[in-house]
Parts: structure tokens; sequence; C-alpha cells
């Protein structure tokens, strides 16, 4: 099946030791900061070394605030559906609504009956996963609930409480029953390497979707999650060379197979951070890129244009020009600057910034909105960063002198999710300032001469936001430093916050800056 046109989403499958604890939780941790999107946790209640999944699920839950929490799959033999369908629920409203529920029909049985579970053969397993899923959703909906099946029943249960959101239930499946009730039934599809490698995925996701016709529903309502397992290096083989390598691969799964959630079981805070920074981008990229030029193939085949609703202007620049680059149908808008600053002053003159000569509209649209798409994934990771460091502020107000040892712990462990966070904010901001720098400006200097001048501006504003960066980092250290009480943190979390105020100011004026010059530029040249 080709790309289904999914959102791309990344995740970890750690492993829940029992002798491994804070290891544990400090992977989740750095994958919640690091922006991955779901932890999933497998289900064996029959193996003695790991944690029970839904109690460590929901201490994960009370632990993080944005990260998605699955069982990857519930052991549906060993969880009754009625209290997996609570269960999951009660998660999800302590969660705000961050579950996501995987069933598997079962495997290991004699494991399973060792632990006072039934004991099914694969089509009984089958049956009873297809009634469990039923269930599970008439108990969300809530009411007096009466259910006769033959494996599962429930007379005159009174169901609830309700889900903060529709919980999407995703099922493990590889036989051709177990993929035809997927394709009918489920919200996604996790398969998982070792049992369905990459060659494989081809005609199980085909089994999938024509199941899915058949159901009356299209393909891509069933999301595609797949468990990988992987090393970086230079060898050969999925997902075990560079991360440029691994993003190629994962790029070619969801633009030919349509795959697009992708879950690696790993345990090392390394390779988690390399996953997050390098992979997930340059996956992402990839297929936005490959994405963008199939969408232009019947426009330019028929040459009838492509659309894209223009972006809204909103309320004007700072000087009053709105770029505005058209070309092929698609209209692309320059993000304003209304001139809001929270600093009292700005290091550099706003007023002796360069413009670029006027010029004809180009044939390279798309690659002016990716300039966009990219500022508006900044702007929305600064605003990330200024409602942390806001939690942070409101949970120091209330420090005093006889704040108990716990609740001192919590401020100290709130302060290094803030590092750590914008530790990676920053990362993300330089090395797309580094893209620049080395690759697009020198482009744009070659085929455009006449905008030296404002290249020459962009380059000397990104010195300076770096330092700002470096000044916001060192008042990250002093506040991490601070033991959380009396007058002196107070202090800390004002400089802290006077940083981030300038950040925010050079950021989003540098940004607005440069759409308004490049958006022409680019349309017409591209990115080379």
């Amino acid at each position: 099946m080709p790309d289904l046109d999914q959102q791309l989403e990344f995740g970890i499958f750690p492993t829940p030791d029992a002798r491994r604890i804070p290891d544990l939780l400090s992977l989740v941790a750095l994958a919640e900061v690091e922006g991955l999107d779901v932890v999933s946790v497998q289900d064996h209640p029959y193996q003695d070394g790991f944690l029970d999944t839904w109690t460590l699920l929901s201490v994960l839950g009370a632990r993080t605030t944005t990260i998605r929490l699955a069982p990857n799959v519930a052991s549906l033999p060993l969880r009754p559906p009625v209290v997996l369908a609570k269960a999951a629920a009660t998660l999800d409203l302590l969660t705000d609504g961050r579950v996501e529920l995987g069933l598997g029909a079962g495997a290991f049985w004699d494991a399973i009956v060792a632990a006072g579970g039934p004991r099914r053969t694969p089509g009984e397993a089958v049956d009873a996963l297809a009634e469990a899923v039923e269930l599970i959703r008439a108990f969300w909906a809530g009411g007096t609930l009466r259910f006769e099946g033959e494996h599962y029943t429930a007379r005159g249960l009174h169901a609830g409480p309700a889900p903060a959101h529709d919980i999407p239930i995703w099922l493990g499946a590889y036989k051709p029953r177990m993929l035809r009730l997927t394709g009918r039934l489920a919200d996604g599809w996790v398969p998982s390497m070792g049992y369905a490698d990459p060659p494989a995925l081809p005609e199980l996701a085909a089994r999938v979707d024509e199941a899915a016709l058949e159901a009356g529903r299209p393909p891509a309502a069933v999301r595609r999650i797949y468990n990988v397992f992987g090393s970086f290096g230079t060898g050969s083989g999925f997902l075990r060379g560079r991360p440029q390598d691994w993003a190629e691969q994962l790029a070619g799964l969801t633009l030919d197979v349509g795959m697009s959630c992708y879950v690696l079981g790993t345990d090392d805070p390394d390779v988690v951070r390399r996953y997050a920074a390098e992979v997930a981008p340059a996956t992402r990229e990839l297929v936005d890129a490959e994405r963008a030029r199939r969408a232009q193939q019947p426009a330019e085949a028929t040459g009838v244009p492509a659309t894209s609703a223009p972006r809204d202007a909103g309320p004007g620049t700072a000087d009053g020009a709105v770029q505005e680059q058209h070309g092929q149908g698609h209209t692309v808008t320059a993000t304003p600057d209304d001139g809001t600053r929270l600093s009292p002053s700005m290091p550099w003159d706003e007023g002796a910034r360069p413009s670029a000569p006027a010029g004809e509209p180009g044939r390279h649209p798309e690659q002016a909105q990716h300039l966009v798409d990219i500022h508006d994934g900044l702007r929305s990771e600064l605003e990330q960063v200024r409602d942390v460091l806001d939690q942070v502020r409101r949970g120091h107000v209330t420090v005093g002198a006889a704040r108990s040892v716990i609740n001192t712990m919590t401020m100290r462990q709130n302060n290094w999710t803030l590092g750590a966070y914008c530790e990676s904010y920053c990362r993300i901001v330089t090395g797309h300032h580094t893209l620049e720098d080395r690759s697009v400006f020198p482009h744009l200097r070659h085929r455009q001469p006449d905008l030296a001048p404002v290249l020459d501006r962009l380059e000397e504003e990104h010195v300076v936001i770096h330092e700002v960066l470096d000044e916001f980092d060192k008042a990250l250290v002093r506040l991490v430093a601070e033991d959380g009480t009396g007058r002196a943190g107070e202090e800390v979390l004002e400089g802290v916050q006077r940083s981030l105020d300038l950040l925010t100011d050079t950021l989003l004026s540098h940004l607005a800056y440069e759409e308004r010059e490049l958006i022409g530029p680019l349309g017409r040249h591209g990115l080379g």
C-alpha cells in the first residue's frame, strides 16, 4: 500500500525491568523532553522480572505531561475487558487524554495458564479479541451495559467513567484472521520487527487495507505503528547504519508501505537522544519533501495548478510590509510582527535592516512555504519552553522555609526537565541556522547577488541569537544549581525569565524579518 498520508510519530519501547526502575523512569523523562510522541510497554504478567504494565503506565503518566502512554500490547487473556476498559479510562482522565490501548489476543499459553488464564485455540483467541473490542468500546460509551458473548459477558453493568478522549485501540496482528479483524475494527495496527520484518510488511498491510475497504472504511483509518529495533553504526541492513540511513529506511516504509509511527525498543539514553534529535526530524523532512513532490505531479501532468489555502496575514508587520509569494495557485505569506517586545531593549537596530529588491513570483512556492513551516515549528517550541518556565515559577512561589524534602526534590525535577527541554530546543535553533548559513544562503547569494545585504544581516543576527541562547543556557545552569528555597531562588528565576524574554523577542523578530525578505527569493530560486 502506498503512503497513507498519516502524520509521522516516534516513540520508545523500554524494558519494564524491575531491577532498573530509576533508569527506566529517567529514560521516559528523557524521551518526553526530547520531543518523542509515545512510550509503550510490553505486557507479560507472568514474567517475574517485569513490572506490572498498568501500574508502571500510571506512574509514568504522573511523571510526564505530554508523551502518550500505551500497553504494547495488553495480554487480553489475563486482562478482563471490563477491568481493562476501566483502567484505561481512568488513566486517560488522570493524564488529560494521553492513553492509547494496544490489545493482543494472547501468546505463551503455558505461561498464561500458569497465571490462571484460559488456554485458547488460535480461532478462539481471535473471537475473544473481537468480543473484547466491542465490550471495551461499549463500556467507554457508558450507560447500563448488557453484553452476551461466547467468551465475555456483562449483565446490567453500570459502565463508567468515560475516558477523556476517544481512546484508539491498536491490535497486534500477523495472521490472516487477525489482520482482517484489524482492518475491520481497529484504530491502529502494531506489528513488530522479528515477527514481521520490513519485507513482510507490504503483504500484511494489504490484508489490513482490503478488510478496511470491505468494511466501508478508508485504509488510512487504521494507523500503522511499527515496533523497531536497531543500533547506530556503519553497518548495512535495516536500522544498522547512521541516523541518516535510519531516516531513509523509515521514510521508505512510510512512503511505500504506509507505516507512520515508529516505536524504538531501547534502554539506552544515548540512542534515545539520537533517535529524537537526528532520526525523527530527518525522517519527517524526507517524507514531507517527497509528499510535496508527489502532490505537484498531478498538476504538472495535467496543467491544473495545485492549490493551497493562503496563510492568514494577521495584523501586519512592524514596518507595514507583508511579503507574499504567489505561484502555481499557492500563496505563501510571511508571519506578521506586530512590534510587541518583552524586553526593555533589543541587541540590534531593527530599523536598520536592509530590504530585498522586489521580484517576479517564482515557480517554487513550496520552498518558501517550507521556510515558514520550519519557523512555525520553532515558534511553537518556543511557546512550550515559555510554558514550562511558567509552570516552574508557579511552583516556586509556594516555596518557603518549611518546604518538605519531597517538594524540594519535585522542584529540582522540574528544573531538570526545563533544562533538558531547553537544551534540546537550543540545539534545534542552532541546527536550523547552521543549515541556512552553510547551504541556503550561499545558494541565494549565487542566484540573486543583490540579496547580499539582507543575507549579511541575517547571518549577523544568527550570531546574536546564538549569544542570547548561550546566556539563556547559563541562566538555566544557575537555576538548576539553586536549592529552590529563599529569595536567591526567586532572583535566579527572574534571571531565567529575562533571558527567555530576550530570546523570545530576538527570535520572533528575526523569523518574521527572514520570512518577509526571503519568501520571494526562495519562491524564485528554490533551495538549490
